[in-house]
């Protein structure tokens, strides 16, 4: 009940569709939905814009700026075309549930890009659709934006009676489309069929102004000269008799509109200098570096609901016979990694994400954790990827569909459940907030518990207190390390032979920093400790240096290591190889020349530096100047650019790991790593000893590294991306990627918790 009543309805409405370039919905499964489409021509070719791909090769896009709740600032440029999208949310004394919203749409053209065909003017195109069939009932046939602002209306059981208006200053043209259809991942496609259909009859690119019978989704095609402005705004409970429309649509479009943006992007600068305090740490051209990380991220925070694909069986190939069920019905309020690659919830990345949305807003991020816990089954796990609704399903590959019970993901909500805590216990929240932090924390503890028993029982190795990600594919022909995607490293080196000798490092070192967060909201609520369940004791256990050492430090590396069944003369060999009856195909197949013995695994990279970012190490051990010298050894991990993934002196650094898979975790600078590495310094150069100086430097070198190459990319290509390449640190993969790379506006406020 914590997250109901005006919470709820204040965050009913939002830009909770990630997965478009403007996409806005109702937290709620049957949702009257909205979204923006354009066209941009490049060499004579017409192009319809609207799910976010890499391959529409925009020049930027994202919101620069987002307050989660009910503003948002979005820029992007395509091919000289230029739009911004400002979102605006007003709840009023005669709204209807969740209030009201208008977005407004600017478009310019830069003159260096103009052609025949943008000189035409822009072509806009925004819908409406009911997810629930509703039926849309359009205004009228002749649409003329200066008099009449009404498109359509209808009717909901959630927020009543609703009209969607349309106002413009400037000289629009206005068509429009009605379709009836319940697949909404596929919109783009009856646009372009509707625009296909009118160029062939008509030889001209507009909608057809005419609908389905009963249609449920209409789109409106605004045409207009360069430069022109649009405002679209929805009012709900239009069926009270003081509703008082034309006022509200007043207050919503023209200069009330700008008045209110302007204060709304004034209020969240100020909110952004408030909370991370940057003025003093960084110079001023990565403060709007840091705003559009928090606000993509923000604003790609998304609502699905569906049932995830679970696999019952412990073969991950889903060529073998496996029984795929489906999960109960469920909703996920979160944030997603990347808008065009990962629009989707995945559990390990979300606890980065909260590190910085609980800053911004901890009602917010308590929502999101608590969203997150009610996707827990019977036995405490949580599936570590949300594939939800027909949307989602559409843009992943089958084999990575189903979820499967035994395998884990670093359960690194804990992490900023963990600061969280100690905000509490430092007086940083205000009473009230204090209050509610402490209730969710009672409500979820029974669940942390469960989630905290399945990984102590499930991943737990043969030896006492080791560990192992389960879910290795130890039948492999074509992976040259076989993949351990349940710890979010994916193609991390590992023990070349998948087996429950294994001790994988960077889980035991979760399970501390897991039952540690454990004990500090046990002691916070009283609870009274179970002997079986002794958070305090486990924690001891699992930081008792000695032992860690004894299971992991190899003496001869002079680093930490993980264990297992493994040997070094594995290659990947092209061979002939039968693919079906009386067929045969030329394939790069796994080779293993020599017997795996149970050893260490001699690989360094960011797995070794797993008790360093746990600071289990102590600050006078000789064994932390060892770690400090993996840190700063060029020939290993430091580039001037941040820290490599994987040491060069790897057999497998910059390996391709199958015929299709490039290396991923094999020397690319990741940022969630850099963080939780820059943390570990941070935290050692405050620590009296002997490397307490030699941390600082490297802490100060590393933090300067890692925000201006952040920096950089961002000014010469737009975005902030998923990966950094080792060799001269430009961006790689997945862009925008707004997930953990956003930890830069952490970086750059030095606020590190108790990572």
């Amino acid at each position: 009940m914590q997250f109901q009543g005006e919470h709820k309805e204040s965050l009913y409405w939002g830009t909770y569709r990630p997965q478009v370039y403007l996409g806005i919905r109702a937290r709620t499964p049957k949702s009257l939905i909205g979204g923006l489409m354009w066209i941009n021509v490049k060499d004579g070719k017409y192009k319809l814009r609207h799910v976010c791909k890499h391959e529409d090769e925009l020049s930027t896009y994202g919101w620069i700026k987002h307050n989660g709740r009910d503003f948002g600032h979005q820029v992007l440029v395509d091919n000289g075309l230029n739009l911004a999208t400002k979102f605006l949310k007003y709840k009023g004394e005669h709204s209807g549930y969740g209030g009201d919203w208008a977005l407004r749409i600017d478009a310019q053209i830069h003159e260096s890009m103009l052609n025949k065909e943008l000189e035409r003017g822009a072509q806009i195109f925004f819908y409406l659709a009911d997810e629930g069939g509703n039926v849309l009932d359009i205004s009228r046939e002749n649409f003329n934006a200066h008099e009449s602002s009404l498109l359509v209306s209808g009717s909901r059981p959630d927020i009543g009676d609703w009209q969607l208006h349309l106002k413009s200053m400037d000289d629009v043209e206005l068509h429009y489309s009605g379709f009836h259809t319940l697949n909404f991942h596929n919109l783009s496609d009856l646009v372009e069929e509707n625009l296909a259909s009118q160029i062939r009859r008509h030889d001209r690119v507009q909608l057809s102004d005419s609908s389905d019978d009963s249609p449920n989704v209409l789109v409106f095609q605004i045409m207009g000269g360069f430069p022109f402005t649009t405002d679209i705004v929805l009012i709900s409970g239009t069926d009270s008799e003081s509703s008082r429309v034309e006022q509200r649509v007043r207050n919503l479009t023209g200069t009330s509109l700008t008045n209110q943006l302007k204060d709304k992007e004034q209020s969240f600068d100020q909110k952004f200098e408030k909370v991370f305090n940057l003025a003093e740490k960084v110079d001023s051209e990565s403060i709007p570096v840091g705003k559009a990380a928090i606000g993509n991220l923000l604003g790609g925070i998304g609502y699905f609901y569906g049932q995830s694909k679970i696999a019952i069986s412990s073969i991950l190939n889903l060529k073998e016979q496996v029984n795929i069920l489906s999960y109960w019905p469920a909703e996920l309020y979160t944030a997603v990694p990347s808008r065009p690659s990962f629009p989707r919830g995945f559990l390990w990345d979300e606890g980065f994400h909260q590190l910085l949305i609980w800053r911004w807003d901890i009602h917010i991020s308590l929502d999101i954790i608590g969203h997150w816990l009610d996707l827990m089954n019977i036995d405490g796990w949580i599936p570590r990827e949300q594939i939800l609704g027909a949307e989602a399903l559409s843009r992943v590959p089958e084999e990575y569909v189903p979820q499967h019970p035994t395998n884990g993901n670093p359960p690194t909500l804990l992490l900023a459940l963990s600061d969280i805590v100690s905000g509490l216990k430092n007086n940083e929240f205000t009473a009230m907030d204090s209050s509610k932090i402490s209730l969710f924390l009672d409500r979820a503890f029974v669940r942390l518990e469960a989630w905290f028993q399945w990984f102590n029982t499930t991943q737990s190795g043969n030896k006492m207190s080791s560990y192992y990600w389960h879910g290795r594919d130890n039948m492999t022909m074509h992976e040259l390390n076989p993949k351990t995607l349940s710890s979010g490293l994916d193609d991390y080196p590992r023990a070349s032979h998948p087996s429950g000798d294994e001790c994988h490092l960077d889980i035991r070192c979760w399970m501390f920093l897991a039952a540690d967060c454990m004990h500090s909201i046990e002691v916070l609520l009283n609870k009274e400790t179970k002997p079986h369940e002794n958070y305090g004791s486990i924690a001891k256990l699992l930081s008792d240096h000695d032992l860690l050492n004894q299971m992991h430090f190899d003496y001869a590396y002079g680093a930490y290591l993980d264990f297992g069944n493994h040997t070094e003369k594995v290659e990947l060999k092209w061979r002939e190889v039968e693919v079906g009856y009386n067929h045969s195909a030329h394939r790069l197949v796994r080779v293993v020349l020599e017997k795996p013995e149970l050893s260490f695994v001699p690989h360094i990279g960011y797995v070794s530096l797993f008790p360093f970012m746990a600071r289990i190490i102590p600050p006078g051990s000789p064994i932390l100047e060892k770690q400090l010298q993996l840190i700063s050894n060029r020939s290993l991990l430091w580039t001037n650019y941040g820290l490599r993934s994987l040491a060069k002196t790897s057999s497998l650094y910059m390996k391709w790991n199958s015929e299709t898979e490039s290396p991923y975790w094999r020397g690319q600078i990741w940022i969630n790593m850099n963080y939780m590495i820059l943390s570990a310094l941070h935290h050692y150069s405050k620590e009296n000893g002997p490397y307490q100086d030699s941390s600082k430097a490297l802490y100060k070198e590393l933090r300067s590294n890692l925000i201006r190459n952040i920096v950089s990319n961002y000014e010469d290509t737009g975005f902030l991306w998923e990966q950094f390449e080792q060799d001269n640190g430009k961006g790689h993969g997945s862009h925008p990627f707004t997930g953990w790379t956003s930890l830069v506006v952490l970086i750059m406020a030095e606020a590190y918790g108790n990572i």
